[in-house]
């Protein structure tokens, strides 16, 4: 993208995101990047939220928070409950799986590709306002990723 091309993009980003009373997008139709820039921001903030009872240090926070966030512990948490989810929340899932993207060191590429999948779909189950079937799901996940941090 050219950098004037960007510069309108980013002006028509600012005005939308200035209108007051913007409804959220349709998630069935947004991008499984964005659905996964979403999902990111909701599991991390779950993350800190249930790690606030667990110490007043927040280098100790911070560092339970970065494991738990990780690739490779929501890579393991999807794996776990990909049983338990609905068709439409599979086709979520494999959406947000084939997404193209630069894959970190931290993580193998079937790692960060679930992770993005994960990610979607906690994304997409936000923005639908499926609060009940996000907060089990969420639940869940993290408990997997608990126990595997315990060994």
């Amino acid at each position: 993208m050219k950098f004037e091309q960007y510069k309108l993009v980013k002006e028509h980003a600012l005005a939308a995101a200035a209108a007051a009373g913007a409804a959220l997008p349709d998630a069935g139709r947004l991008n499984p990047v964005l659905l996964a820039y979403v999902g990111d921001v909701v599991y991390s903030l779950y993350v800190r939220l249930r790690f606030l009872t667990a110490s007043s240090q927040i280098r100790v926070i911070h560092d339970l928070s970065s494991k738990t966030v990780s690739a490779v512990c929501q890579a393991a948490a999807l794996e776990a409950l990909t049983t338990e989810l609905t068709e439409e929340e599979l086709t979520v899932v494999k959406r947000g799986r084939n997404t193209k993207s630069t894959v970190p060191k931290s993580a193998s590429m079937h790692e960060y590709r679930m992770s993005t999948a994960f990610e979607a779909l906690v994304g997409w189950l936000f923005l639908r306002g499926e609060d009940e079937r996000l907060e089990a799901f969420l639940d869940k996940a993290f408990n997997i990723t608990l126990d595997s941090l315990k060994k």
